[in-house]
């Protein structure tokens, strides 16, 4: 992924600067770190040291149950073997507090702002396939690079803006956006009864007033859309369809794998929603939208019967819909008529 156009460099030595020493540096960067686990990772959080932090900096999942930590070391220019022994402490510390506390490591993450000279390459591949093989457990390495090409990530906007360049505004938002229609409370109390409301109560929740402005906006916009038949905004229609949903598959399987036994899903749906309004410019350039719009666009694909904030969504899906198939395939909007489903499909 390349920089986007108008961006600024990312130098990791931006954390010294900011913080006018190399302690702080390292605070620094392990705050920016959790933020920037927390654009793609619903629950991201950092552990205090009171006295110790159990090995861990920034975790996701839970500490009575499976967790992913991430592991933050501000070597810098590069890593060498002098660092070795660091690395090793700190996932040592991680391996006995897991045993210790009874909670069990999927995945340990290193973040290092540098690169790996040859030595400590080599090193470096010898020992985590010893240490996988020993405490049964993915260790990953985020370096410079990987670290950049998720820092220009939309997602991770905020992230860059905030820590390689705090001069520069945000981007302001398009003149031309549509604007947002307020539902009447008939047809508030009529959407009670979609699906989509019911995969929501499904998983607890009990406001559900925002998520029906939003599907009904999404609705009116697919509406004009279909409408139009103007080819590339149809098309962007459809994108947009694919992609919002493939946010909620991925997502979907990365809770479910952290809550194998859950009957509930913690934090999905935020997660989700946090990943679509924070598209960006990764979102359908034909197609004017707001963050309503877009969210709304989830609730279409939840109310397709594709989708649900529940392990049982599909039994949902079926019991609420009788004795008619679930839907499988991407569908075309759902304001179009049978000749325009035809022609889309």
């Amino acid at each position: 992924m390349a920089v986007p156009a108008g961006e600024p460099p990312i130098n990791f030595r931006a954390h010294e600067i900011r913080a006018a020493n190399l302690a702080g540096a390292r605070d620094d960067f392990e705050q920016m770190l959790r933020e920037l686990v927390g654009a793609w990772y619903q629950g991201a959080r950092l552990i205090a040291a009171n006295p110790g932090d159990w090995g861990i900096d920034v975790v996701v999942g839970d500490l009575a149950g499976q967790i992913v930590i991430w592991q933050a070391k501000y070597f810098m220019p590069v890593v060498t073997v002098a660092q070795q022994d660091q690395i090793r402490d700190s996932f040592a510390s991680a391996m006995k507090a897991a045993a210790k506390h009874g909670h069990r490591v999927r995945r340990w993450i290193l973040c290092v702002p540098a690169s790996m000279d040859a030595p400590m390459d080599k090193w470096w591949s010898t020992w985590k396939k010893k240490s996988e093989s020993d405490f049964d457990v993915e260790i990953e390495l985020w370096h410079e690079g990987e670290l950049r090409q998720r820092l220009i990530s939309p997602d991770a906007a905020d992230v860059r803006r905030h820590y390689y360049d705090p001069y520069r505004p945000a981007a302001h938002a398009k003149l031309d956006r549509p604007g947002i229609v307020k539902v009447d409370p008939d047809t508030l109390t009529e959407l009670e009864t979609t699906l989509f409301v019911r995969q929501l109560r499904e998983a607890d929740y009990q406001q559900v007033s925002s998520a029906k402005l939003e599907f009904f906006n999404a609705e009116l916009l697919a509406r004009e859309i279909v409408d139009k038949d103007v080819p590339g905004e149809v098309a962007a229609l459809v994108e947009a369809d694919a992609t919002v949903h493939g946010i909620w598959e991925a997502t979907f399987n990365e809770v479910s794998e952290l809550h194998p036994a859950a009957t509930k899903l913690p934090g999905l749906h935020a997660s989700v929603m946090k990943q679509i309004r924070g598209m960006g410019e990764a979102w359908p350039s034909d197609l004017r939208s707001t963050p309503v719009h877009r969210c709304g666009m989830m609730h279409r694909i939840v109310e397709d019967s594709r989708a649900g904030w529940v392990p049982h969504w599909e039994e949902v899906a079926s019991t609420h819909r009788g004795d008619q198939p679930v839907k499988t395939a991407v569908p075309v909007p759902r304001a179009a008529d049978a000749e325009s489903a035809e022609v889309l499909t």
